[in-house]
């Protein structure tokens, strides 16, 4: 297995997982083993059909690619044209961001300073497409992207280091080793003030039946991705047992996904899963991406931008820092 094919993984695992989920998102646990159906549609989604997850980390992907790098500016407003655009489902905090008429640097810290809740997992949903493009500058460079992503629609940090934590396991997993490896040194180069929450929902001890918060948090919906990958022994496996948690399904079966995708390879992918795979981009002229289109993205984004190493670019400013860093849900 290759990193290439680990990338294709990382991205088309997220979507099927995100797809696979999506009709089940709050129900109850054990509902996919239960009815046996995958890929059925339900819930107002059509068979096969992706979510916000899959549509935002495409739109991320696109705006790296065509840019070279992080622009900022350009992956908020791309947020804000799809928003606009009435997604059949989009998270209530990041609708509040991106509608909110708020410049994109200041938009999710003046939520989250009115709201003091913004640690919902949305930022870390759509986290595949960064993690693999961003993955060849190393830890501390894939790390720092995404927290820059994470900020646009997040204010509060413990959405930013699980998108980070993610993203580093992606990048030990591309470069061939298991991901859950990547853990320690993961934690290790988390916030102090998050790091505690992170190493007891990332302990191969703790179980999601042990979470005090709904895995719609982000720390919560991380520890049930990396419980489900290590407590399995496949791609399918691992997404299923996902699903099978119950509540924000369809997210913590892409973050799933993506841990499952790097470490399986795109190959390890069930055909029946992809052959329905749709990924619809409202705002963007009709566009639908299917299984294939989501594996020439993953390709170009291992690449890089036409075939570089991925920059960061130092001139793109950050969202400022919220003046408060109580995390919730």
């Amino acid at each position: 297995m290759d990193r290439i094919d680990r990338a294709v993984g990382a991205v088309l695992g997220s979507a099927v997982g995100d797809a696979l989920g999506a009709p089940y998102e709050f129900g109850p646990a054990g509902e996919l083993s239960a009815r046996g159906a995958e890929m059925c549609g339900g819930g107002g989604w059509d068979p096969g059909e992706a979510t916000d997850d899959t549509q935002m980390a495409v739109l991320v992907g696109e705006s790296l690619l065509e840019h070279g790098g992080l622009e900022l500016p350009d992956v908020f407003e791309r947020f804000r044209r799809w928003a606009a655009a009435g997604p059949k489902d989009i998270g209530l905090q990041t609708e509040d961001v991106l509608t909110g008429g708020a410049p994109w640097d200041l938009a999710a810290a003046l939520h989250f300073q009115v709201n003091a809740r913004a640690a919902g997992n949305g930022s870390l949903m759509r986290a595949s497409t960064s993690a693999v493009y961003f993955a060849a500058e190393g830890r501390e460079a894939t790390m720092a992207a995404a927290r820059r992503i994470a900020a646009l629609t997040h204010g509060d940090p413990a959405a930013w280091e699980g998108t980070a934590v993610l993203h580093e396991l992606v990048r030990v997993g591309l470069a061939g080793a298991d991901p859950l490896t990547g853990i320690p040194d993961a934690l290790a180069a988390v916030v102090p003030e998050q790091r505690e929450r992170y190493a007891r929902v990332l302990d191969p001890d703790w179980h999601p039946d042990l979470a005090t918060e709904f895995n719609g948090a982000v720390w919560p919906c991380l520890g049930s991705a990396v419980w489900a990958l290590r407590t399995t022994g496949g791609f399918a496996q691992a997404v299923r047992a996902a699903v099978d948690l119950g509540g924000d399904t369809d997210t913590v079966a892409a973050v799933t996904g993506t841990l499952a995708g790097v470490r399986y390879g795109g190959a390890a992918i069930p055909a029946e899963w992809t052959a329905p795979l749709h990924v619809p981009l409202p705002g963007f002229g009709g566009r639908v991406l299917d299984a294939d289109g989501l594996r020439t993205l993953a390709r170009r984004l291992a690449a890089g931008a036409d075939g570089r190493v991925p920059q960061l670019r130092t001139g793109a400013r950050a969202a400022p820092s919220p003046t408060s860093s109580r995390p919730s849900a």
